[in-house]
């Protein structure tokens, strides 16, 4: 029988804040500082809107070791500041078990590509690259091998990229080297940060909105583009939430665009539900990936519809953090996870505009405050992660 594994408290930074209260109460209402206009440095053409100013992380917060000087950027600086949260938790896993057996697997699908594009631009203007600059920092594979060096953590520790499941992904990969006794405890999570290569390339495919994103609606116009990191520490010991299930797939119906039937995202819900061992009635509350784009939105209400037939509470948070890409897996399972641990937090609502699609199936959007029921029974809520080239990723949390 496989060990059960439980997430313990996360540390998450993104548009709504850079700690999980103030996250919590801008869930709340609906506020995310982070969020506005953004003036690329190639024009403004296909500027979008974006998250998490450098407010959130000014240039001295955060800031590598020094022995770790080569990899300061601030895809790593995100990252460290969402550590910096679960520190002691960290070092308590680490005093019990001890640094080899502690593992760290992380998502990302930039790492520090922003700080090659600002080196590179200094080279333009001066025919020099900045002393600060280091290969290592836009290295896809980077940020989980800083972490452990940056936490003195010497179990295995690697980065998955898959694009937009990258995070998602990491949670399963975590959760089979503890069930495989080659970790006691592993730091799983997310981040990702802007740069014009992410922001010009989702232009270049017309996926991004130069107004606030609108999931599932019929006024519907793309994603805007967010940063930021979340991460848990997840292990044996008994913690308030269980990782019930999850499920993956590949489809490879096209590089870029979804499946229109979602007939492989379809296969990663019903592979969580089988792993967790439950009825579609069971789950209480599904957050969507909800991208405000027209093929992925119709993917996933279409396949929402088949797996729910009786329907389920659901929402997409994207308009509130922006799509964090490599880090939207792992924030999204923080949304779902803090509606099983804390009473005071509501079902995250889905903030949009409220016309419809008449060419999708109606979904129960959440509009108003709800709650998760309190009495009696095991609460379940699941997260879904879809990305380019057909990957897909489901995951269930229990209380």
């Amino acid at each position: 029988m496989n060990a059960p594994v439980y997430l313990h408290a996360p540390g998450m930074i993104n548009a709504l804040g850079d700690d999980v209260d103030t996250i919590v109460a801008s869930l709340a209402n609906g506020r995310a500082p982070g969020m506005g206009p953004i003036e690329t440095r190639i024009g403004t053409m296909f500027a979008g809107r974006v998250t998490a100013s450098l407010d959130f992380v000014p240039p001295s917060a955060f800031a590598a070791p020094a022995a770790l000087a080569a990899y300061d950027c601030r895809n790593n600086r995100l990252l460290l500041a969402a550590l910096a949260q679960i520190a002691p938790a960290i070092e308590a896993a680490r005093e019990r078990y001890g640094a080899q057996r502690i593992g760290v697997v992380l998502g990302t699908s930039t790492s520090g590509i922003g700080a090659a594009e600002a080196a590179l631009r200094e080279r333009s203007a001066t025919g020099t690259m900045p002393s600060t600059f280091d290969y290592r920092q836009m290295e896809i594979g980077t940020a989980a091998p800083f972490a452990a060096a940056a936490l003195g953590l010497r179990g295995p520790a690697f980065t998955i990229s898959t694009a937009c499941t990258s995070s998602a992904k990491a949670f399963v990969s975590a959760r089979r080297l503890l069930r495989l006794k080659l970790c006691d405890a592993v730091v799983v999570g997310g981040v990702d940060s802007l740069c014009e290569l992410t922001l010009q390339g989702f232009a270049s495919l017309d996926s991004t909105s130069p107004v606030r994103m609108n999931p599932m609606s019929a006024q519907r116009r793309g994603i805007n583009i967010g940063e930021g990191a979340a991460v848990f520490l997840m292990s044996r010991d008994e913690g308030p939430v269980r990782l019930a299930g999850a499920g993956e797939s590949s489809d490879a119906h096209h590089i870029s665009a979804p499946d229109p039937q979602g007939v492989g995202g379809e296969l990663a819900l019903r592979a969580a539900l089988g792993d967790a061992g439950i009825a579609p009635s069971a789950v209480g509350y599904v957050n969507l990936h909800a991208t405000a784009t027209i093929k992925n939105d119709e993917m996933e209400a279409h396949l929402m519809t088949r797996v729910f037939p009786q329907g389920v509470a659901a929402s997409g948070t994207k308009p509130l953090t922006g799509h964090l890409l490599g880090a939207a897996g792992a924030t999204e399972l923080g949304f779902a996870w803090l509606t099983l641990a804390r009473s005071d937090v509501a079902l995250p609502r889905h903030f949009w505009d409220g016309e419809a699609d008449p060419a999708l199936p109606t979904l129960d959007l959440v509009e108003d405050e709800r709650h998760l029921p309190r009495d009696g029974g095991t609460p379940y809520v699941m997260s879904n992660s879809f990305a380019f080239g057909g990957s897909n990723v489901s995951l269930i949390l229990a209380r």
